[in-house]
């Protein structure tokens, strides 16, 4: 008995007599197996969500890349199906990609792409990666955008308190510079999450991976003068009652209603830079490297997996590491 689309070695059965082996997984799924992009990307979707655990956000990013991909091969009327596709044909699609897109979401395209081709490597669904051969651009170290403490006072200086959603607009943008959070762990932060007697929060990270980040009696105040005023006034949804930010319709914050809240603000005050919910993050990341704060603490509040990732910060202010070098060092 033959089960399909799952791996085995060889398949071997008789024919009037004779034996016929067929040695090759792949050869199998694409004639007996005819994996389609649509039917590839589904089963890729599930095994990142169950096997790798990947955060939602992730998984469709991964999703458009793969999309970008069969959506080029549909408008050049490419018949390539995911277990056959050639590395010629890769190399055009990269290469045409690279006339639209910036080297950095080039590279982010190519890693998500051998991803992709690695997991039907690992299924036995193909026997090669037709990206092994391309090589990723070079990208320069992109240092993130920060904000001053007196921008930061400015944006939230700004927000009109005489509304109902300027508590909880005040206690949003406290949270990610306080806290330094993603967009994401923000708008699922929950009620049973904050713990304020131990000074601590529990956030709910990449790849749902969990770690407690301290918050400040300042951070607290604002977060329960929006849980005490506005909060409790508002039609809370069932589903939603855990979630600590809400609108006004008693539901869950989305992420583009944060960026929105963001850029208004911004324009409010006629701030030049162009920043998003991560700019409060890098700022919070920044103003404590700056005021002497430890590398590694600073990577465990920020959740980073490695501390390459957090070192990123060391290169964001030369000029006011220079100062800390003249005026603290012996030899100056």
């Amino acid at each position: 008995m033959v089960t399909l689309g799952i791996p085995f070695d060889r398949l071997t059965f008789w024919v009037d007599g004779f034996e016929i082996t067929l040695p090759s997984p792949e050869y199998f799924c694409d004639y007996l197996y005819p994996m389609n992009w649509q039917q590839a990307i589904k089963d890729y979707q599930n095994y990142l969500k169950i096997e790798r655990g990947l955060s939602k956000n992730s998984i469709t990013n991964y999703t458009l890349d793969l999309q970008k991909l069969s959506g080029y091969l549909e408008e050049m009327e490419i018949d390539e199906k995911p277990l056959k596709i050639g590395k010629d044909t890769v190399q055009q699609f990269i290469y045409d990609l690279a006339k639209t897109v910036n080297p950095r979401t080039q590279a982010r395209v190519i890693s998500g792409l051998k991803g992709f081709f690695n997991y039907l490597i690992f299924e036995d669904y193909r026997e090669n990666n037709p990206m092994e051969l391309i090589e990723t651009p070079k990208i320069g170290r992109k240092l993130p955008d920060t904000l001053s403490v007196t921008e930061i006072n400015d944006l939230i200086n700004a927000i009109d308190l005489s509304k109902p959603e300027g508590e909880r607009n005040r206690a949003i943008l406290e949270t990610l510079y306080g806290c330094g959070l993603r967009v994401s762990e923000l708008i699922n932060l929950k009620l049973s999450d904050l713990y304020f007697d131990e000074d601590f929060i529990k956030v709910t990270g990449k790849g749902s991976k969990q770690r407690f980040v301290p918050i400040s009696d300042f951070n607290k105040k604002y977060i329960n003068l929006y849980r005490n005023q506005v909060r409790v006034h508002l039609p809370i949804q069932k589903e939603h009652q855990d979630f600590v930010f809400l609108n006004r319709r008693g539901k869950q914050l989305t992420r583009a209603m944060i960026f929105t809240i963001i850029k208004q603000l911004a324009e409010q005050i006629g701030l030049k830079k162009s920043i998003s919910p991560h700019t409060f993050r890098h700022s919070f990341a920044t103003h404590l490297l700056e005021n002497g704060a430890d590398l590694r603490a600073i990577q465990q509040m920020l959740g980073h997996e490695s501390i390459t990732t957090t070192e990123v910060y060391m290169h964001v202010n030369r000029v006011h590491l220079s100062k800390v070098l003249n005026e603290f060092h012996p030899r100056k």
